[in-house]
């Protein structure tokens, strides 16, 4: 399965875009702790993408991967230097354009491989769903990992709530891109219970509010990279069966 941006445009012509799933991973570029890099969720993302068209290979559907977007709403994350947060709407915006770029070149199924939970992004791309649909052209995915029944399959961290760049994110990135991850600083970092639902429940707007001044929540010292591949593994399985359910 070749990233759509490595193929030419004579490839991609003889593809039978009718049934290959165009497969769009969306991160953010935000802080994440002072041991991972500022595109975490983009790579977190990725490697859903990549396991999930493993995995739809196996059952004989075809997908390409798009270029990620890493650029979307981060405002929890800016008062932290280098995230690089945009306007929820240019997001939408953005998606939609996409959406409609793909049916004219004949796709007709987009998933989202989403791994940035801040609620304004994931607001962005509910709305872009419900736009590209409501075009009749394209069939959206969108397995919001937020949202039963995707999000019971994840970790005990994650449904804590206290998972940002924390033992979920870190494990991710240890098992498809160690070469980032900063591991002297990571494994000397202590605990961060702090749960961002909660306190986004309780109308708190930034990672400092949250109880995370460093940009980082819940247990980064104790992932792995094993732990991060059994994670992936369930990512790339949440997609894969979102796409089996749209396309069946």
């Amino acid at each position: 399965m070749l990233p759509l941006y490595d193929m030419t445009w004579k490839e991609v012509e003889a593809l039978d875009r009718g049934r290959v799933v165009a497969v769009l991973p969306t991160g953010a570029v935000e802080a994440h702790g002072p041991h991972l890099p500022l595109r975490t969720d983009g790579v977190i993302a990725e490697a859903m993408a990549q396991e999930g068209g493993r995995r739809l290979a196996e059952a004989d559907v075809p997908s390409v991967i798009l270029p990620t977007l890493h650029y979307t709403a981060a405002p929890f994350a800016e008062g932290f230097p280098g995230t690089l947060s945009i306007q929820p709407e240019t997001l939408t915006a953005l998606v939609v354009d996409l959406g409609a770029a793909l049916a004219r070149s004949g796709f007709r199924t987009l998933a989202i491989a989403n791994a940035h939970l801040d609620p304004a992004h994931l607001r962005s791309l509910r709305r872009a769903v419900r736009e590209i649909e409501g075009a009749g052209q394209l069939a959206v995915v969108f397995p919001d990992l937020t949202r039963r029944p995707w999000v019971q399959q994840l970790t005990e961290e994650f449904l804590s709530g206290a998972c940002h760049a924390g033992q979920y994110e870190s494990s991710v990135v240890l098992a498809s891109r160690p070469d980032l991850v900063r591991e002297e600083i990571r494994k000397n970092l202590a605990d961060n219970p702090s749960s961002l639902v909660t306190a986004i429940h309780e109308g708190k707007t930034t990672f400092e509010e949250a109880g995370g001044p460093e940009a980082y929540f819940g247990l980064p010292a104790q992932a792995s990279a094993a732990e991060g591949r059994d994670t992936t593994r369930v990512l790339g399985e949440i997609l894969a069966q979102a796409v089996l359910e749209t396309l069946s």
